[in-house]
């Protein structure tokens, strides 16, 4: 995504025009980070206008030094944060951990994950608890340290760690009965 400076400068003029083509540019990758994170069109949509407004209404302070992709998936990722936490849907899914230690990373390598599709494994981690899909979402899609998941989700960095640790454990766990089923299948 390649955003012209003169486009930028134009939705910050509030030129309609402008901002519908801003819109139409960046809509397929907000709504991908959107739908990622909530797993349901509606609320997706919902999420990316209201992120996308505060693109808008925020675009005077966008440092041209800064990749606007980047930047646009900042505003998305906390817009949709600030979301779960006014909407409080999912508290009841929220395991509090204190002083987790490091778990190691298992280093194993699943052939089968290399033959999956995109959408096959969206599936397997929308399957996964609210909150630990969202750690795990922030953590391995996006980047963020756990002292920062901590701190835009309202949890402790030992409850994040908890959160990454169980969805990739799920994860291995689906996977794992996946590659069963398809042995027992080619068994057969």
């Amino acid at each position: 995504m390649n955003i012209d400076i003169d486009l930028i400068t134009a939705c910050i003029r509030r030129e309609r025009k402008a901002q519908y083509e801003l819109y139409k540019q960046t809509y397929r990758y907000l709504m991908s980070i959107c739908i990622r994170y909530t797993g349901n069109y509606e609320e997706a949509q919902e999420a990316l206008n209201t992120g996308f407004l505060k693109i808008l209404n925020n675009l005077e302070k966008y440092q041209s030094n800064i990749p606007f992709k980047a930047w646009i998936r900042k505003i998305i990722v906390n817009t949709l944060i600030d979301e779960y936490r006014k909407n409080k849907k999912h508290v009841e899914n929220i395991k509090y951990v204190e002083d987790f230690e490091e778990l190691p990373v298992s280093a194993a390598f699943n052939d089968a994950i290399s033959k999956m599709d995109t959408e096959q494994i969206h599936k397997l981690v929308m399957s996964l608890p609210p909150m630990s899909q969202k750690v795990f979402n922030l953590y391995v899609v996006d980047g963020f340290g756990h002292k920062e998941i901590a701190e835009m989700l309202g949890i402790t960095e030992g409850t994040s760690k908890w959160h990454l640790h169980s969805s990739r454990e799920q994860l291995k766990a689906m996977l794992t009965k996946m590659a069963f089923a398809v042995k027992t299948l080619l068994l057969l």
